[in-house]
């Protein structure tokens, strides 16, 4: 298993990972994958992370900027997604370790996440790595005529913003 920098040559591996949590109408309400200049555009530079195992992208996370107007730019949105044949392996929680290091050094103090309701995996992931909930949102949207609930969790640093 390998950590390393999310770069546009990893695009492809990426966005096929991004299209299968798509397939799923548990992971995002977006219906198709973007262009890779899209999703350059709505991400964060830093904290971009691939996890590669046997030289393969097996699972990727980034962050987008939540706009606050006002409010210094140290509050980020996660979307952290794994290809299916290597769920159960802890590639989330190896890829949120080192994104979570990566996003303090770049001054972020707080990580936002919103999650579907059902995507259980995702919301063990995300409370085993710091995570609380801090909200809940009901019906929030409907893919393909099902209403689905969201449900909101933040990290706070313990060093960054203190």
């Amino acid at each position: 298993m390998l950590v390393k920098p999310l770069e546009q040559q990893h695009w492809e591996a990426v966005k096929k990972i991004y299209e299968l949590g798509i397939a799923t109408k548990t992971a995002t309400f977006e219906t198709e994958a973007p262009d890779w200049e899209e999703w350059n555009a709505k991400h964060l530079p830093h904290s971009r992370l691939i996890c590669q195992m046997d030289e393969r992208v097996a699972a990727w996370v980034a962050l987008r900027p939540v706009n606050n107007e006002g409010i210094e730019n140290g509050v980020a949105e996660i979307s952290i997604y794994g290809h299916p044949a290597s769920k159960g392996l802890g590639l989330g929680y190896v890829l949120m370790e080192h994104l979570i290091r990566h996003s303090e050094e770049n001054g972020i103090w707080t990580l936002q996440a919103q999650i579907f309701e059902e995507n259980k995996a995702t919301i063990r992931l995300h409370e085993k790595s710091g995570f609380r909930r801090i909200g809940y949102r009901e019906k929030l949207g409907a893919l393909d005529g099902v209403w689905h609930n969201i449900i909101l969790f933040e990290r706070r640093s313990k060093y960054v913003g203190q």
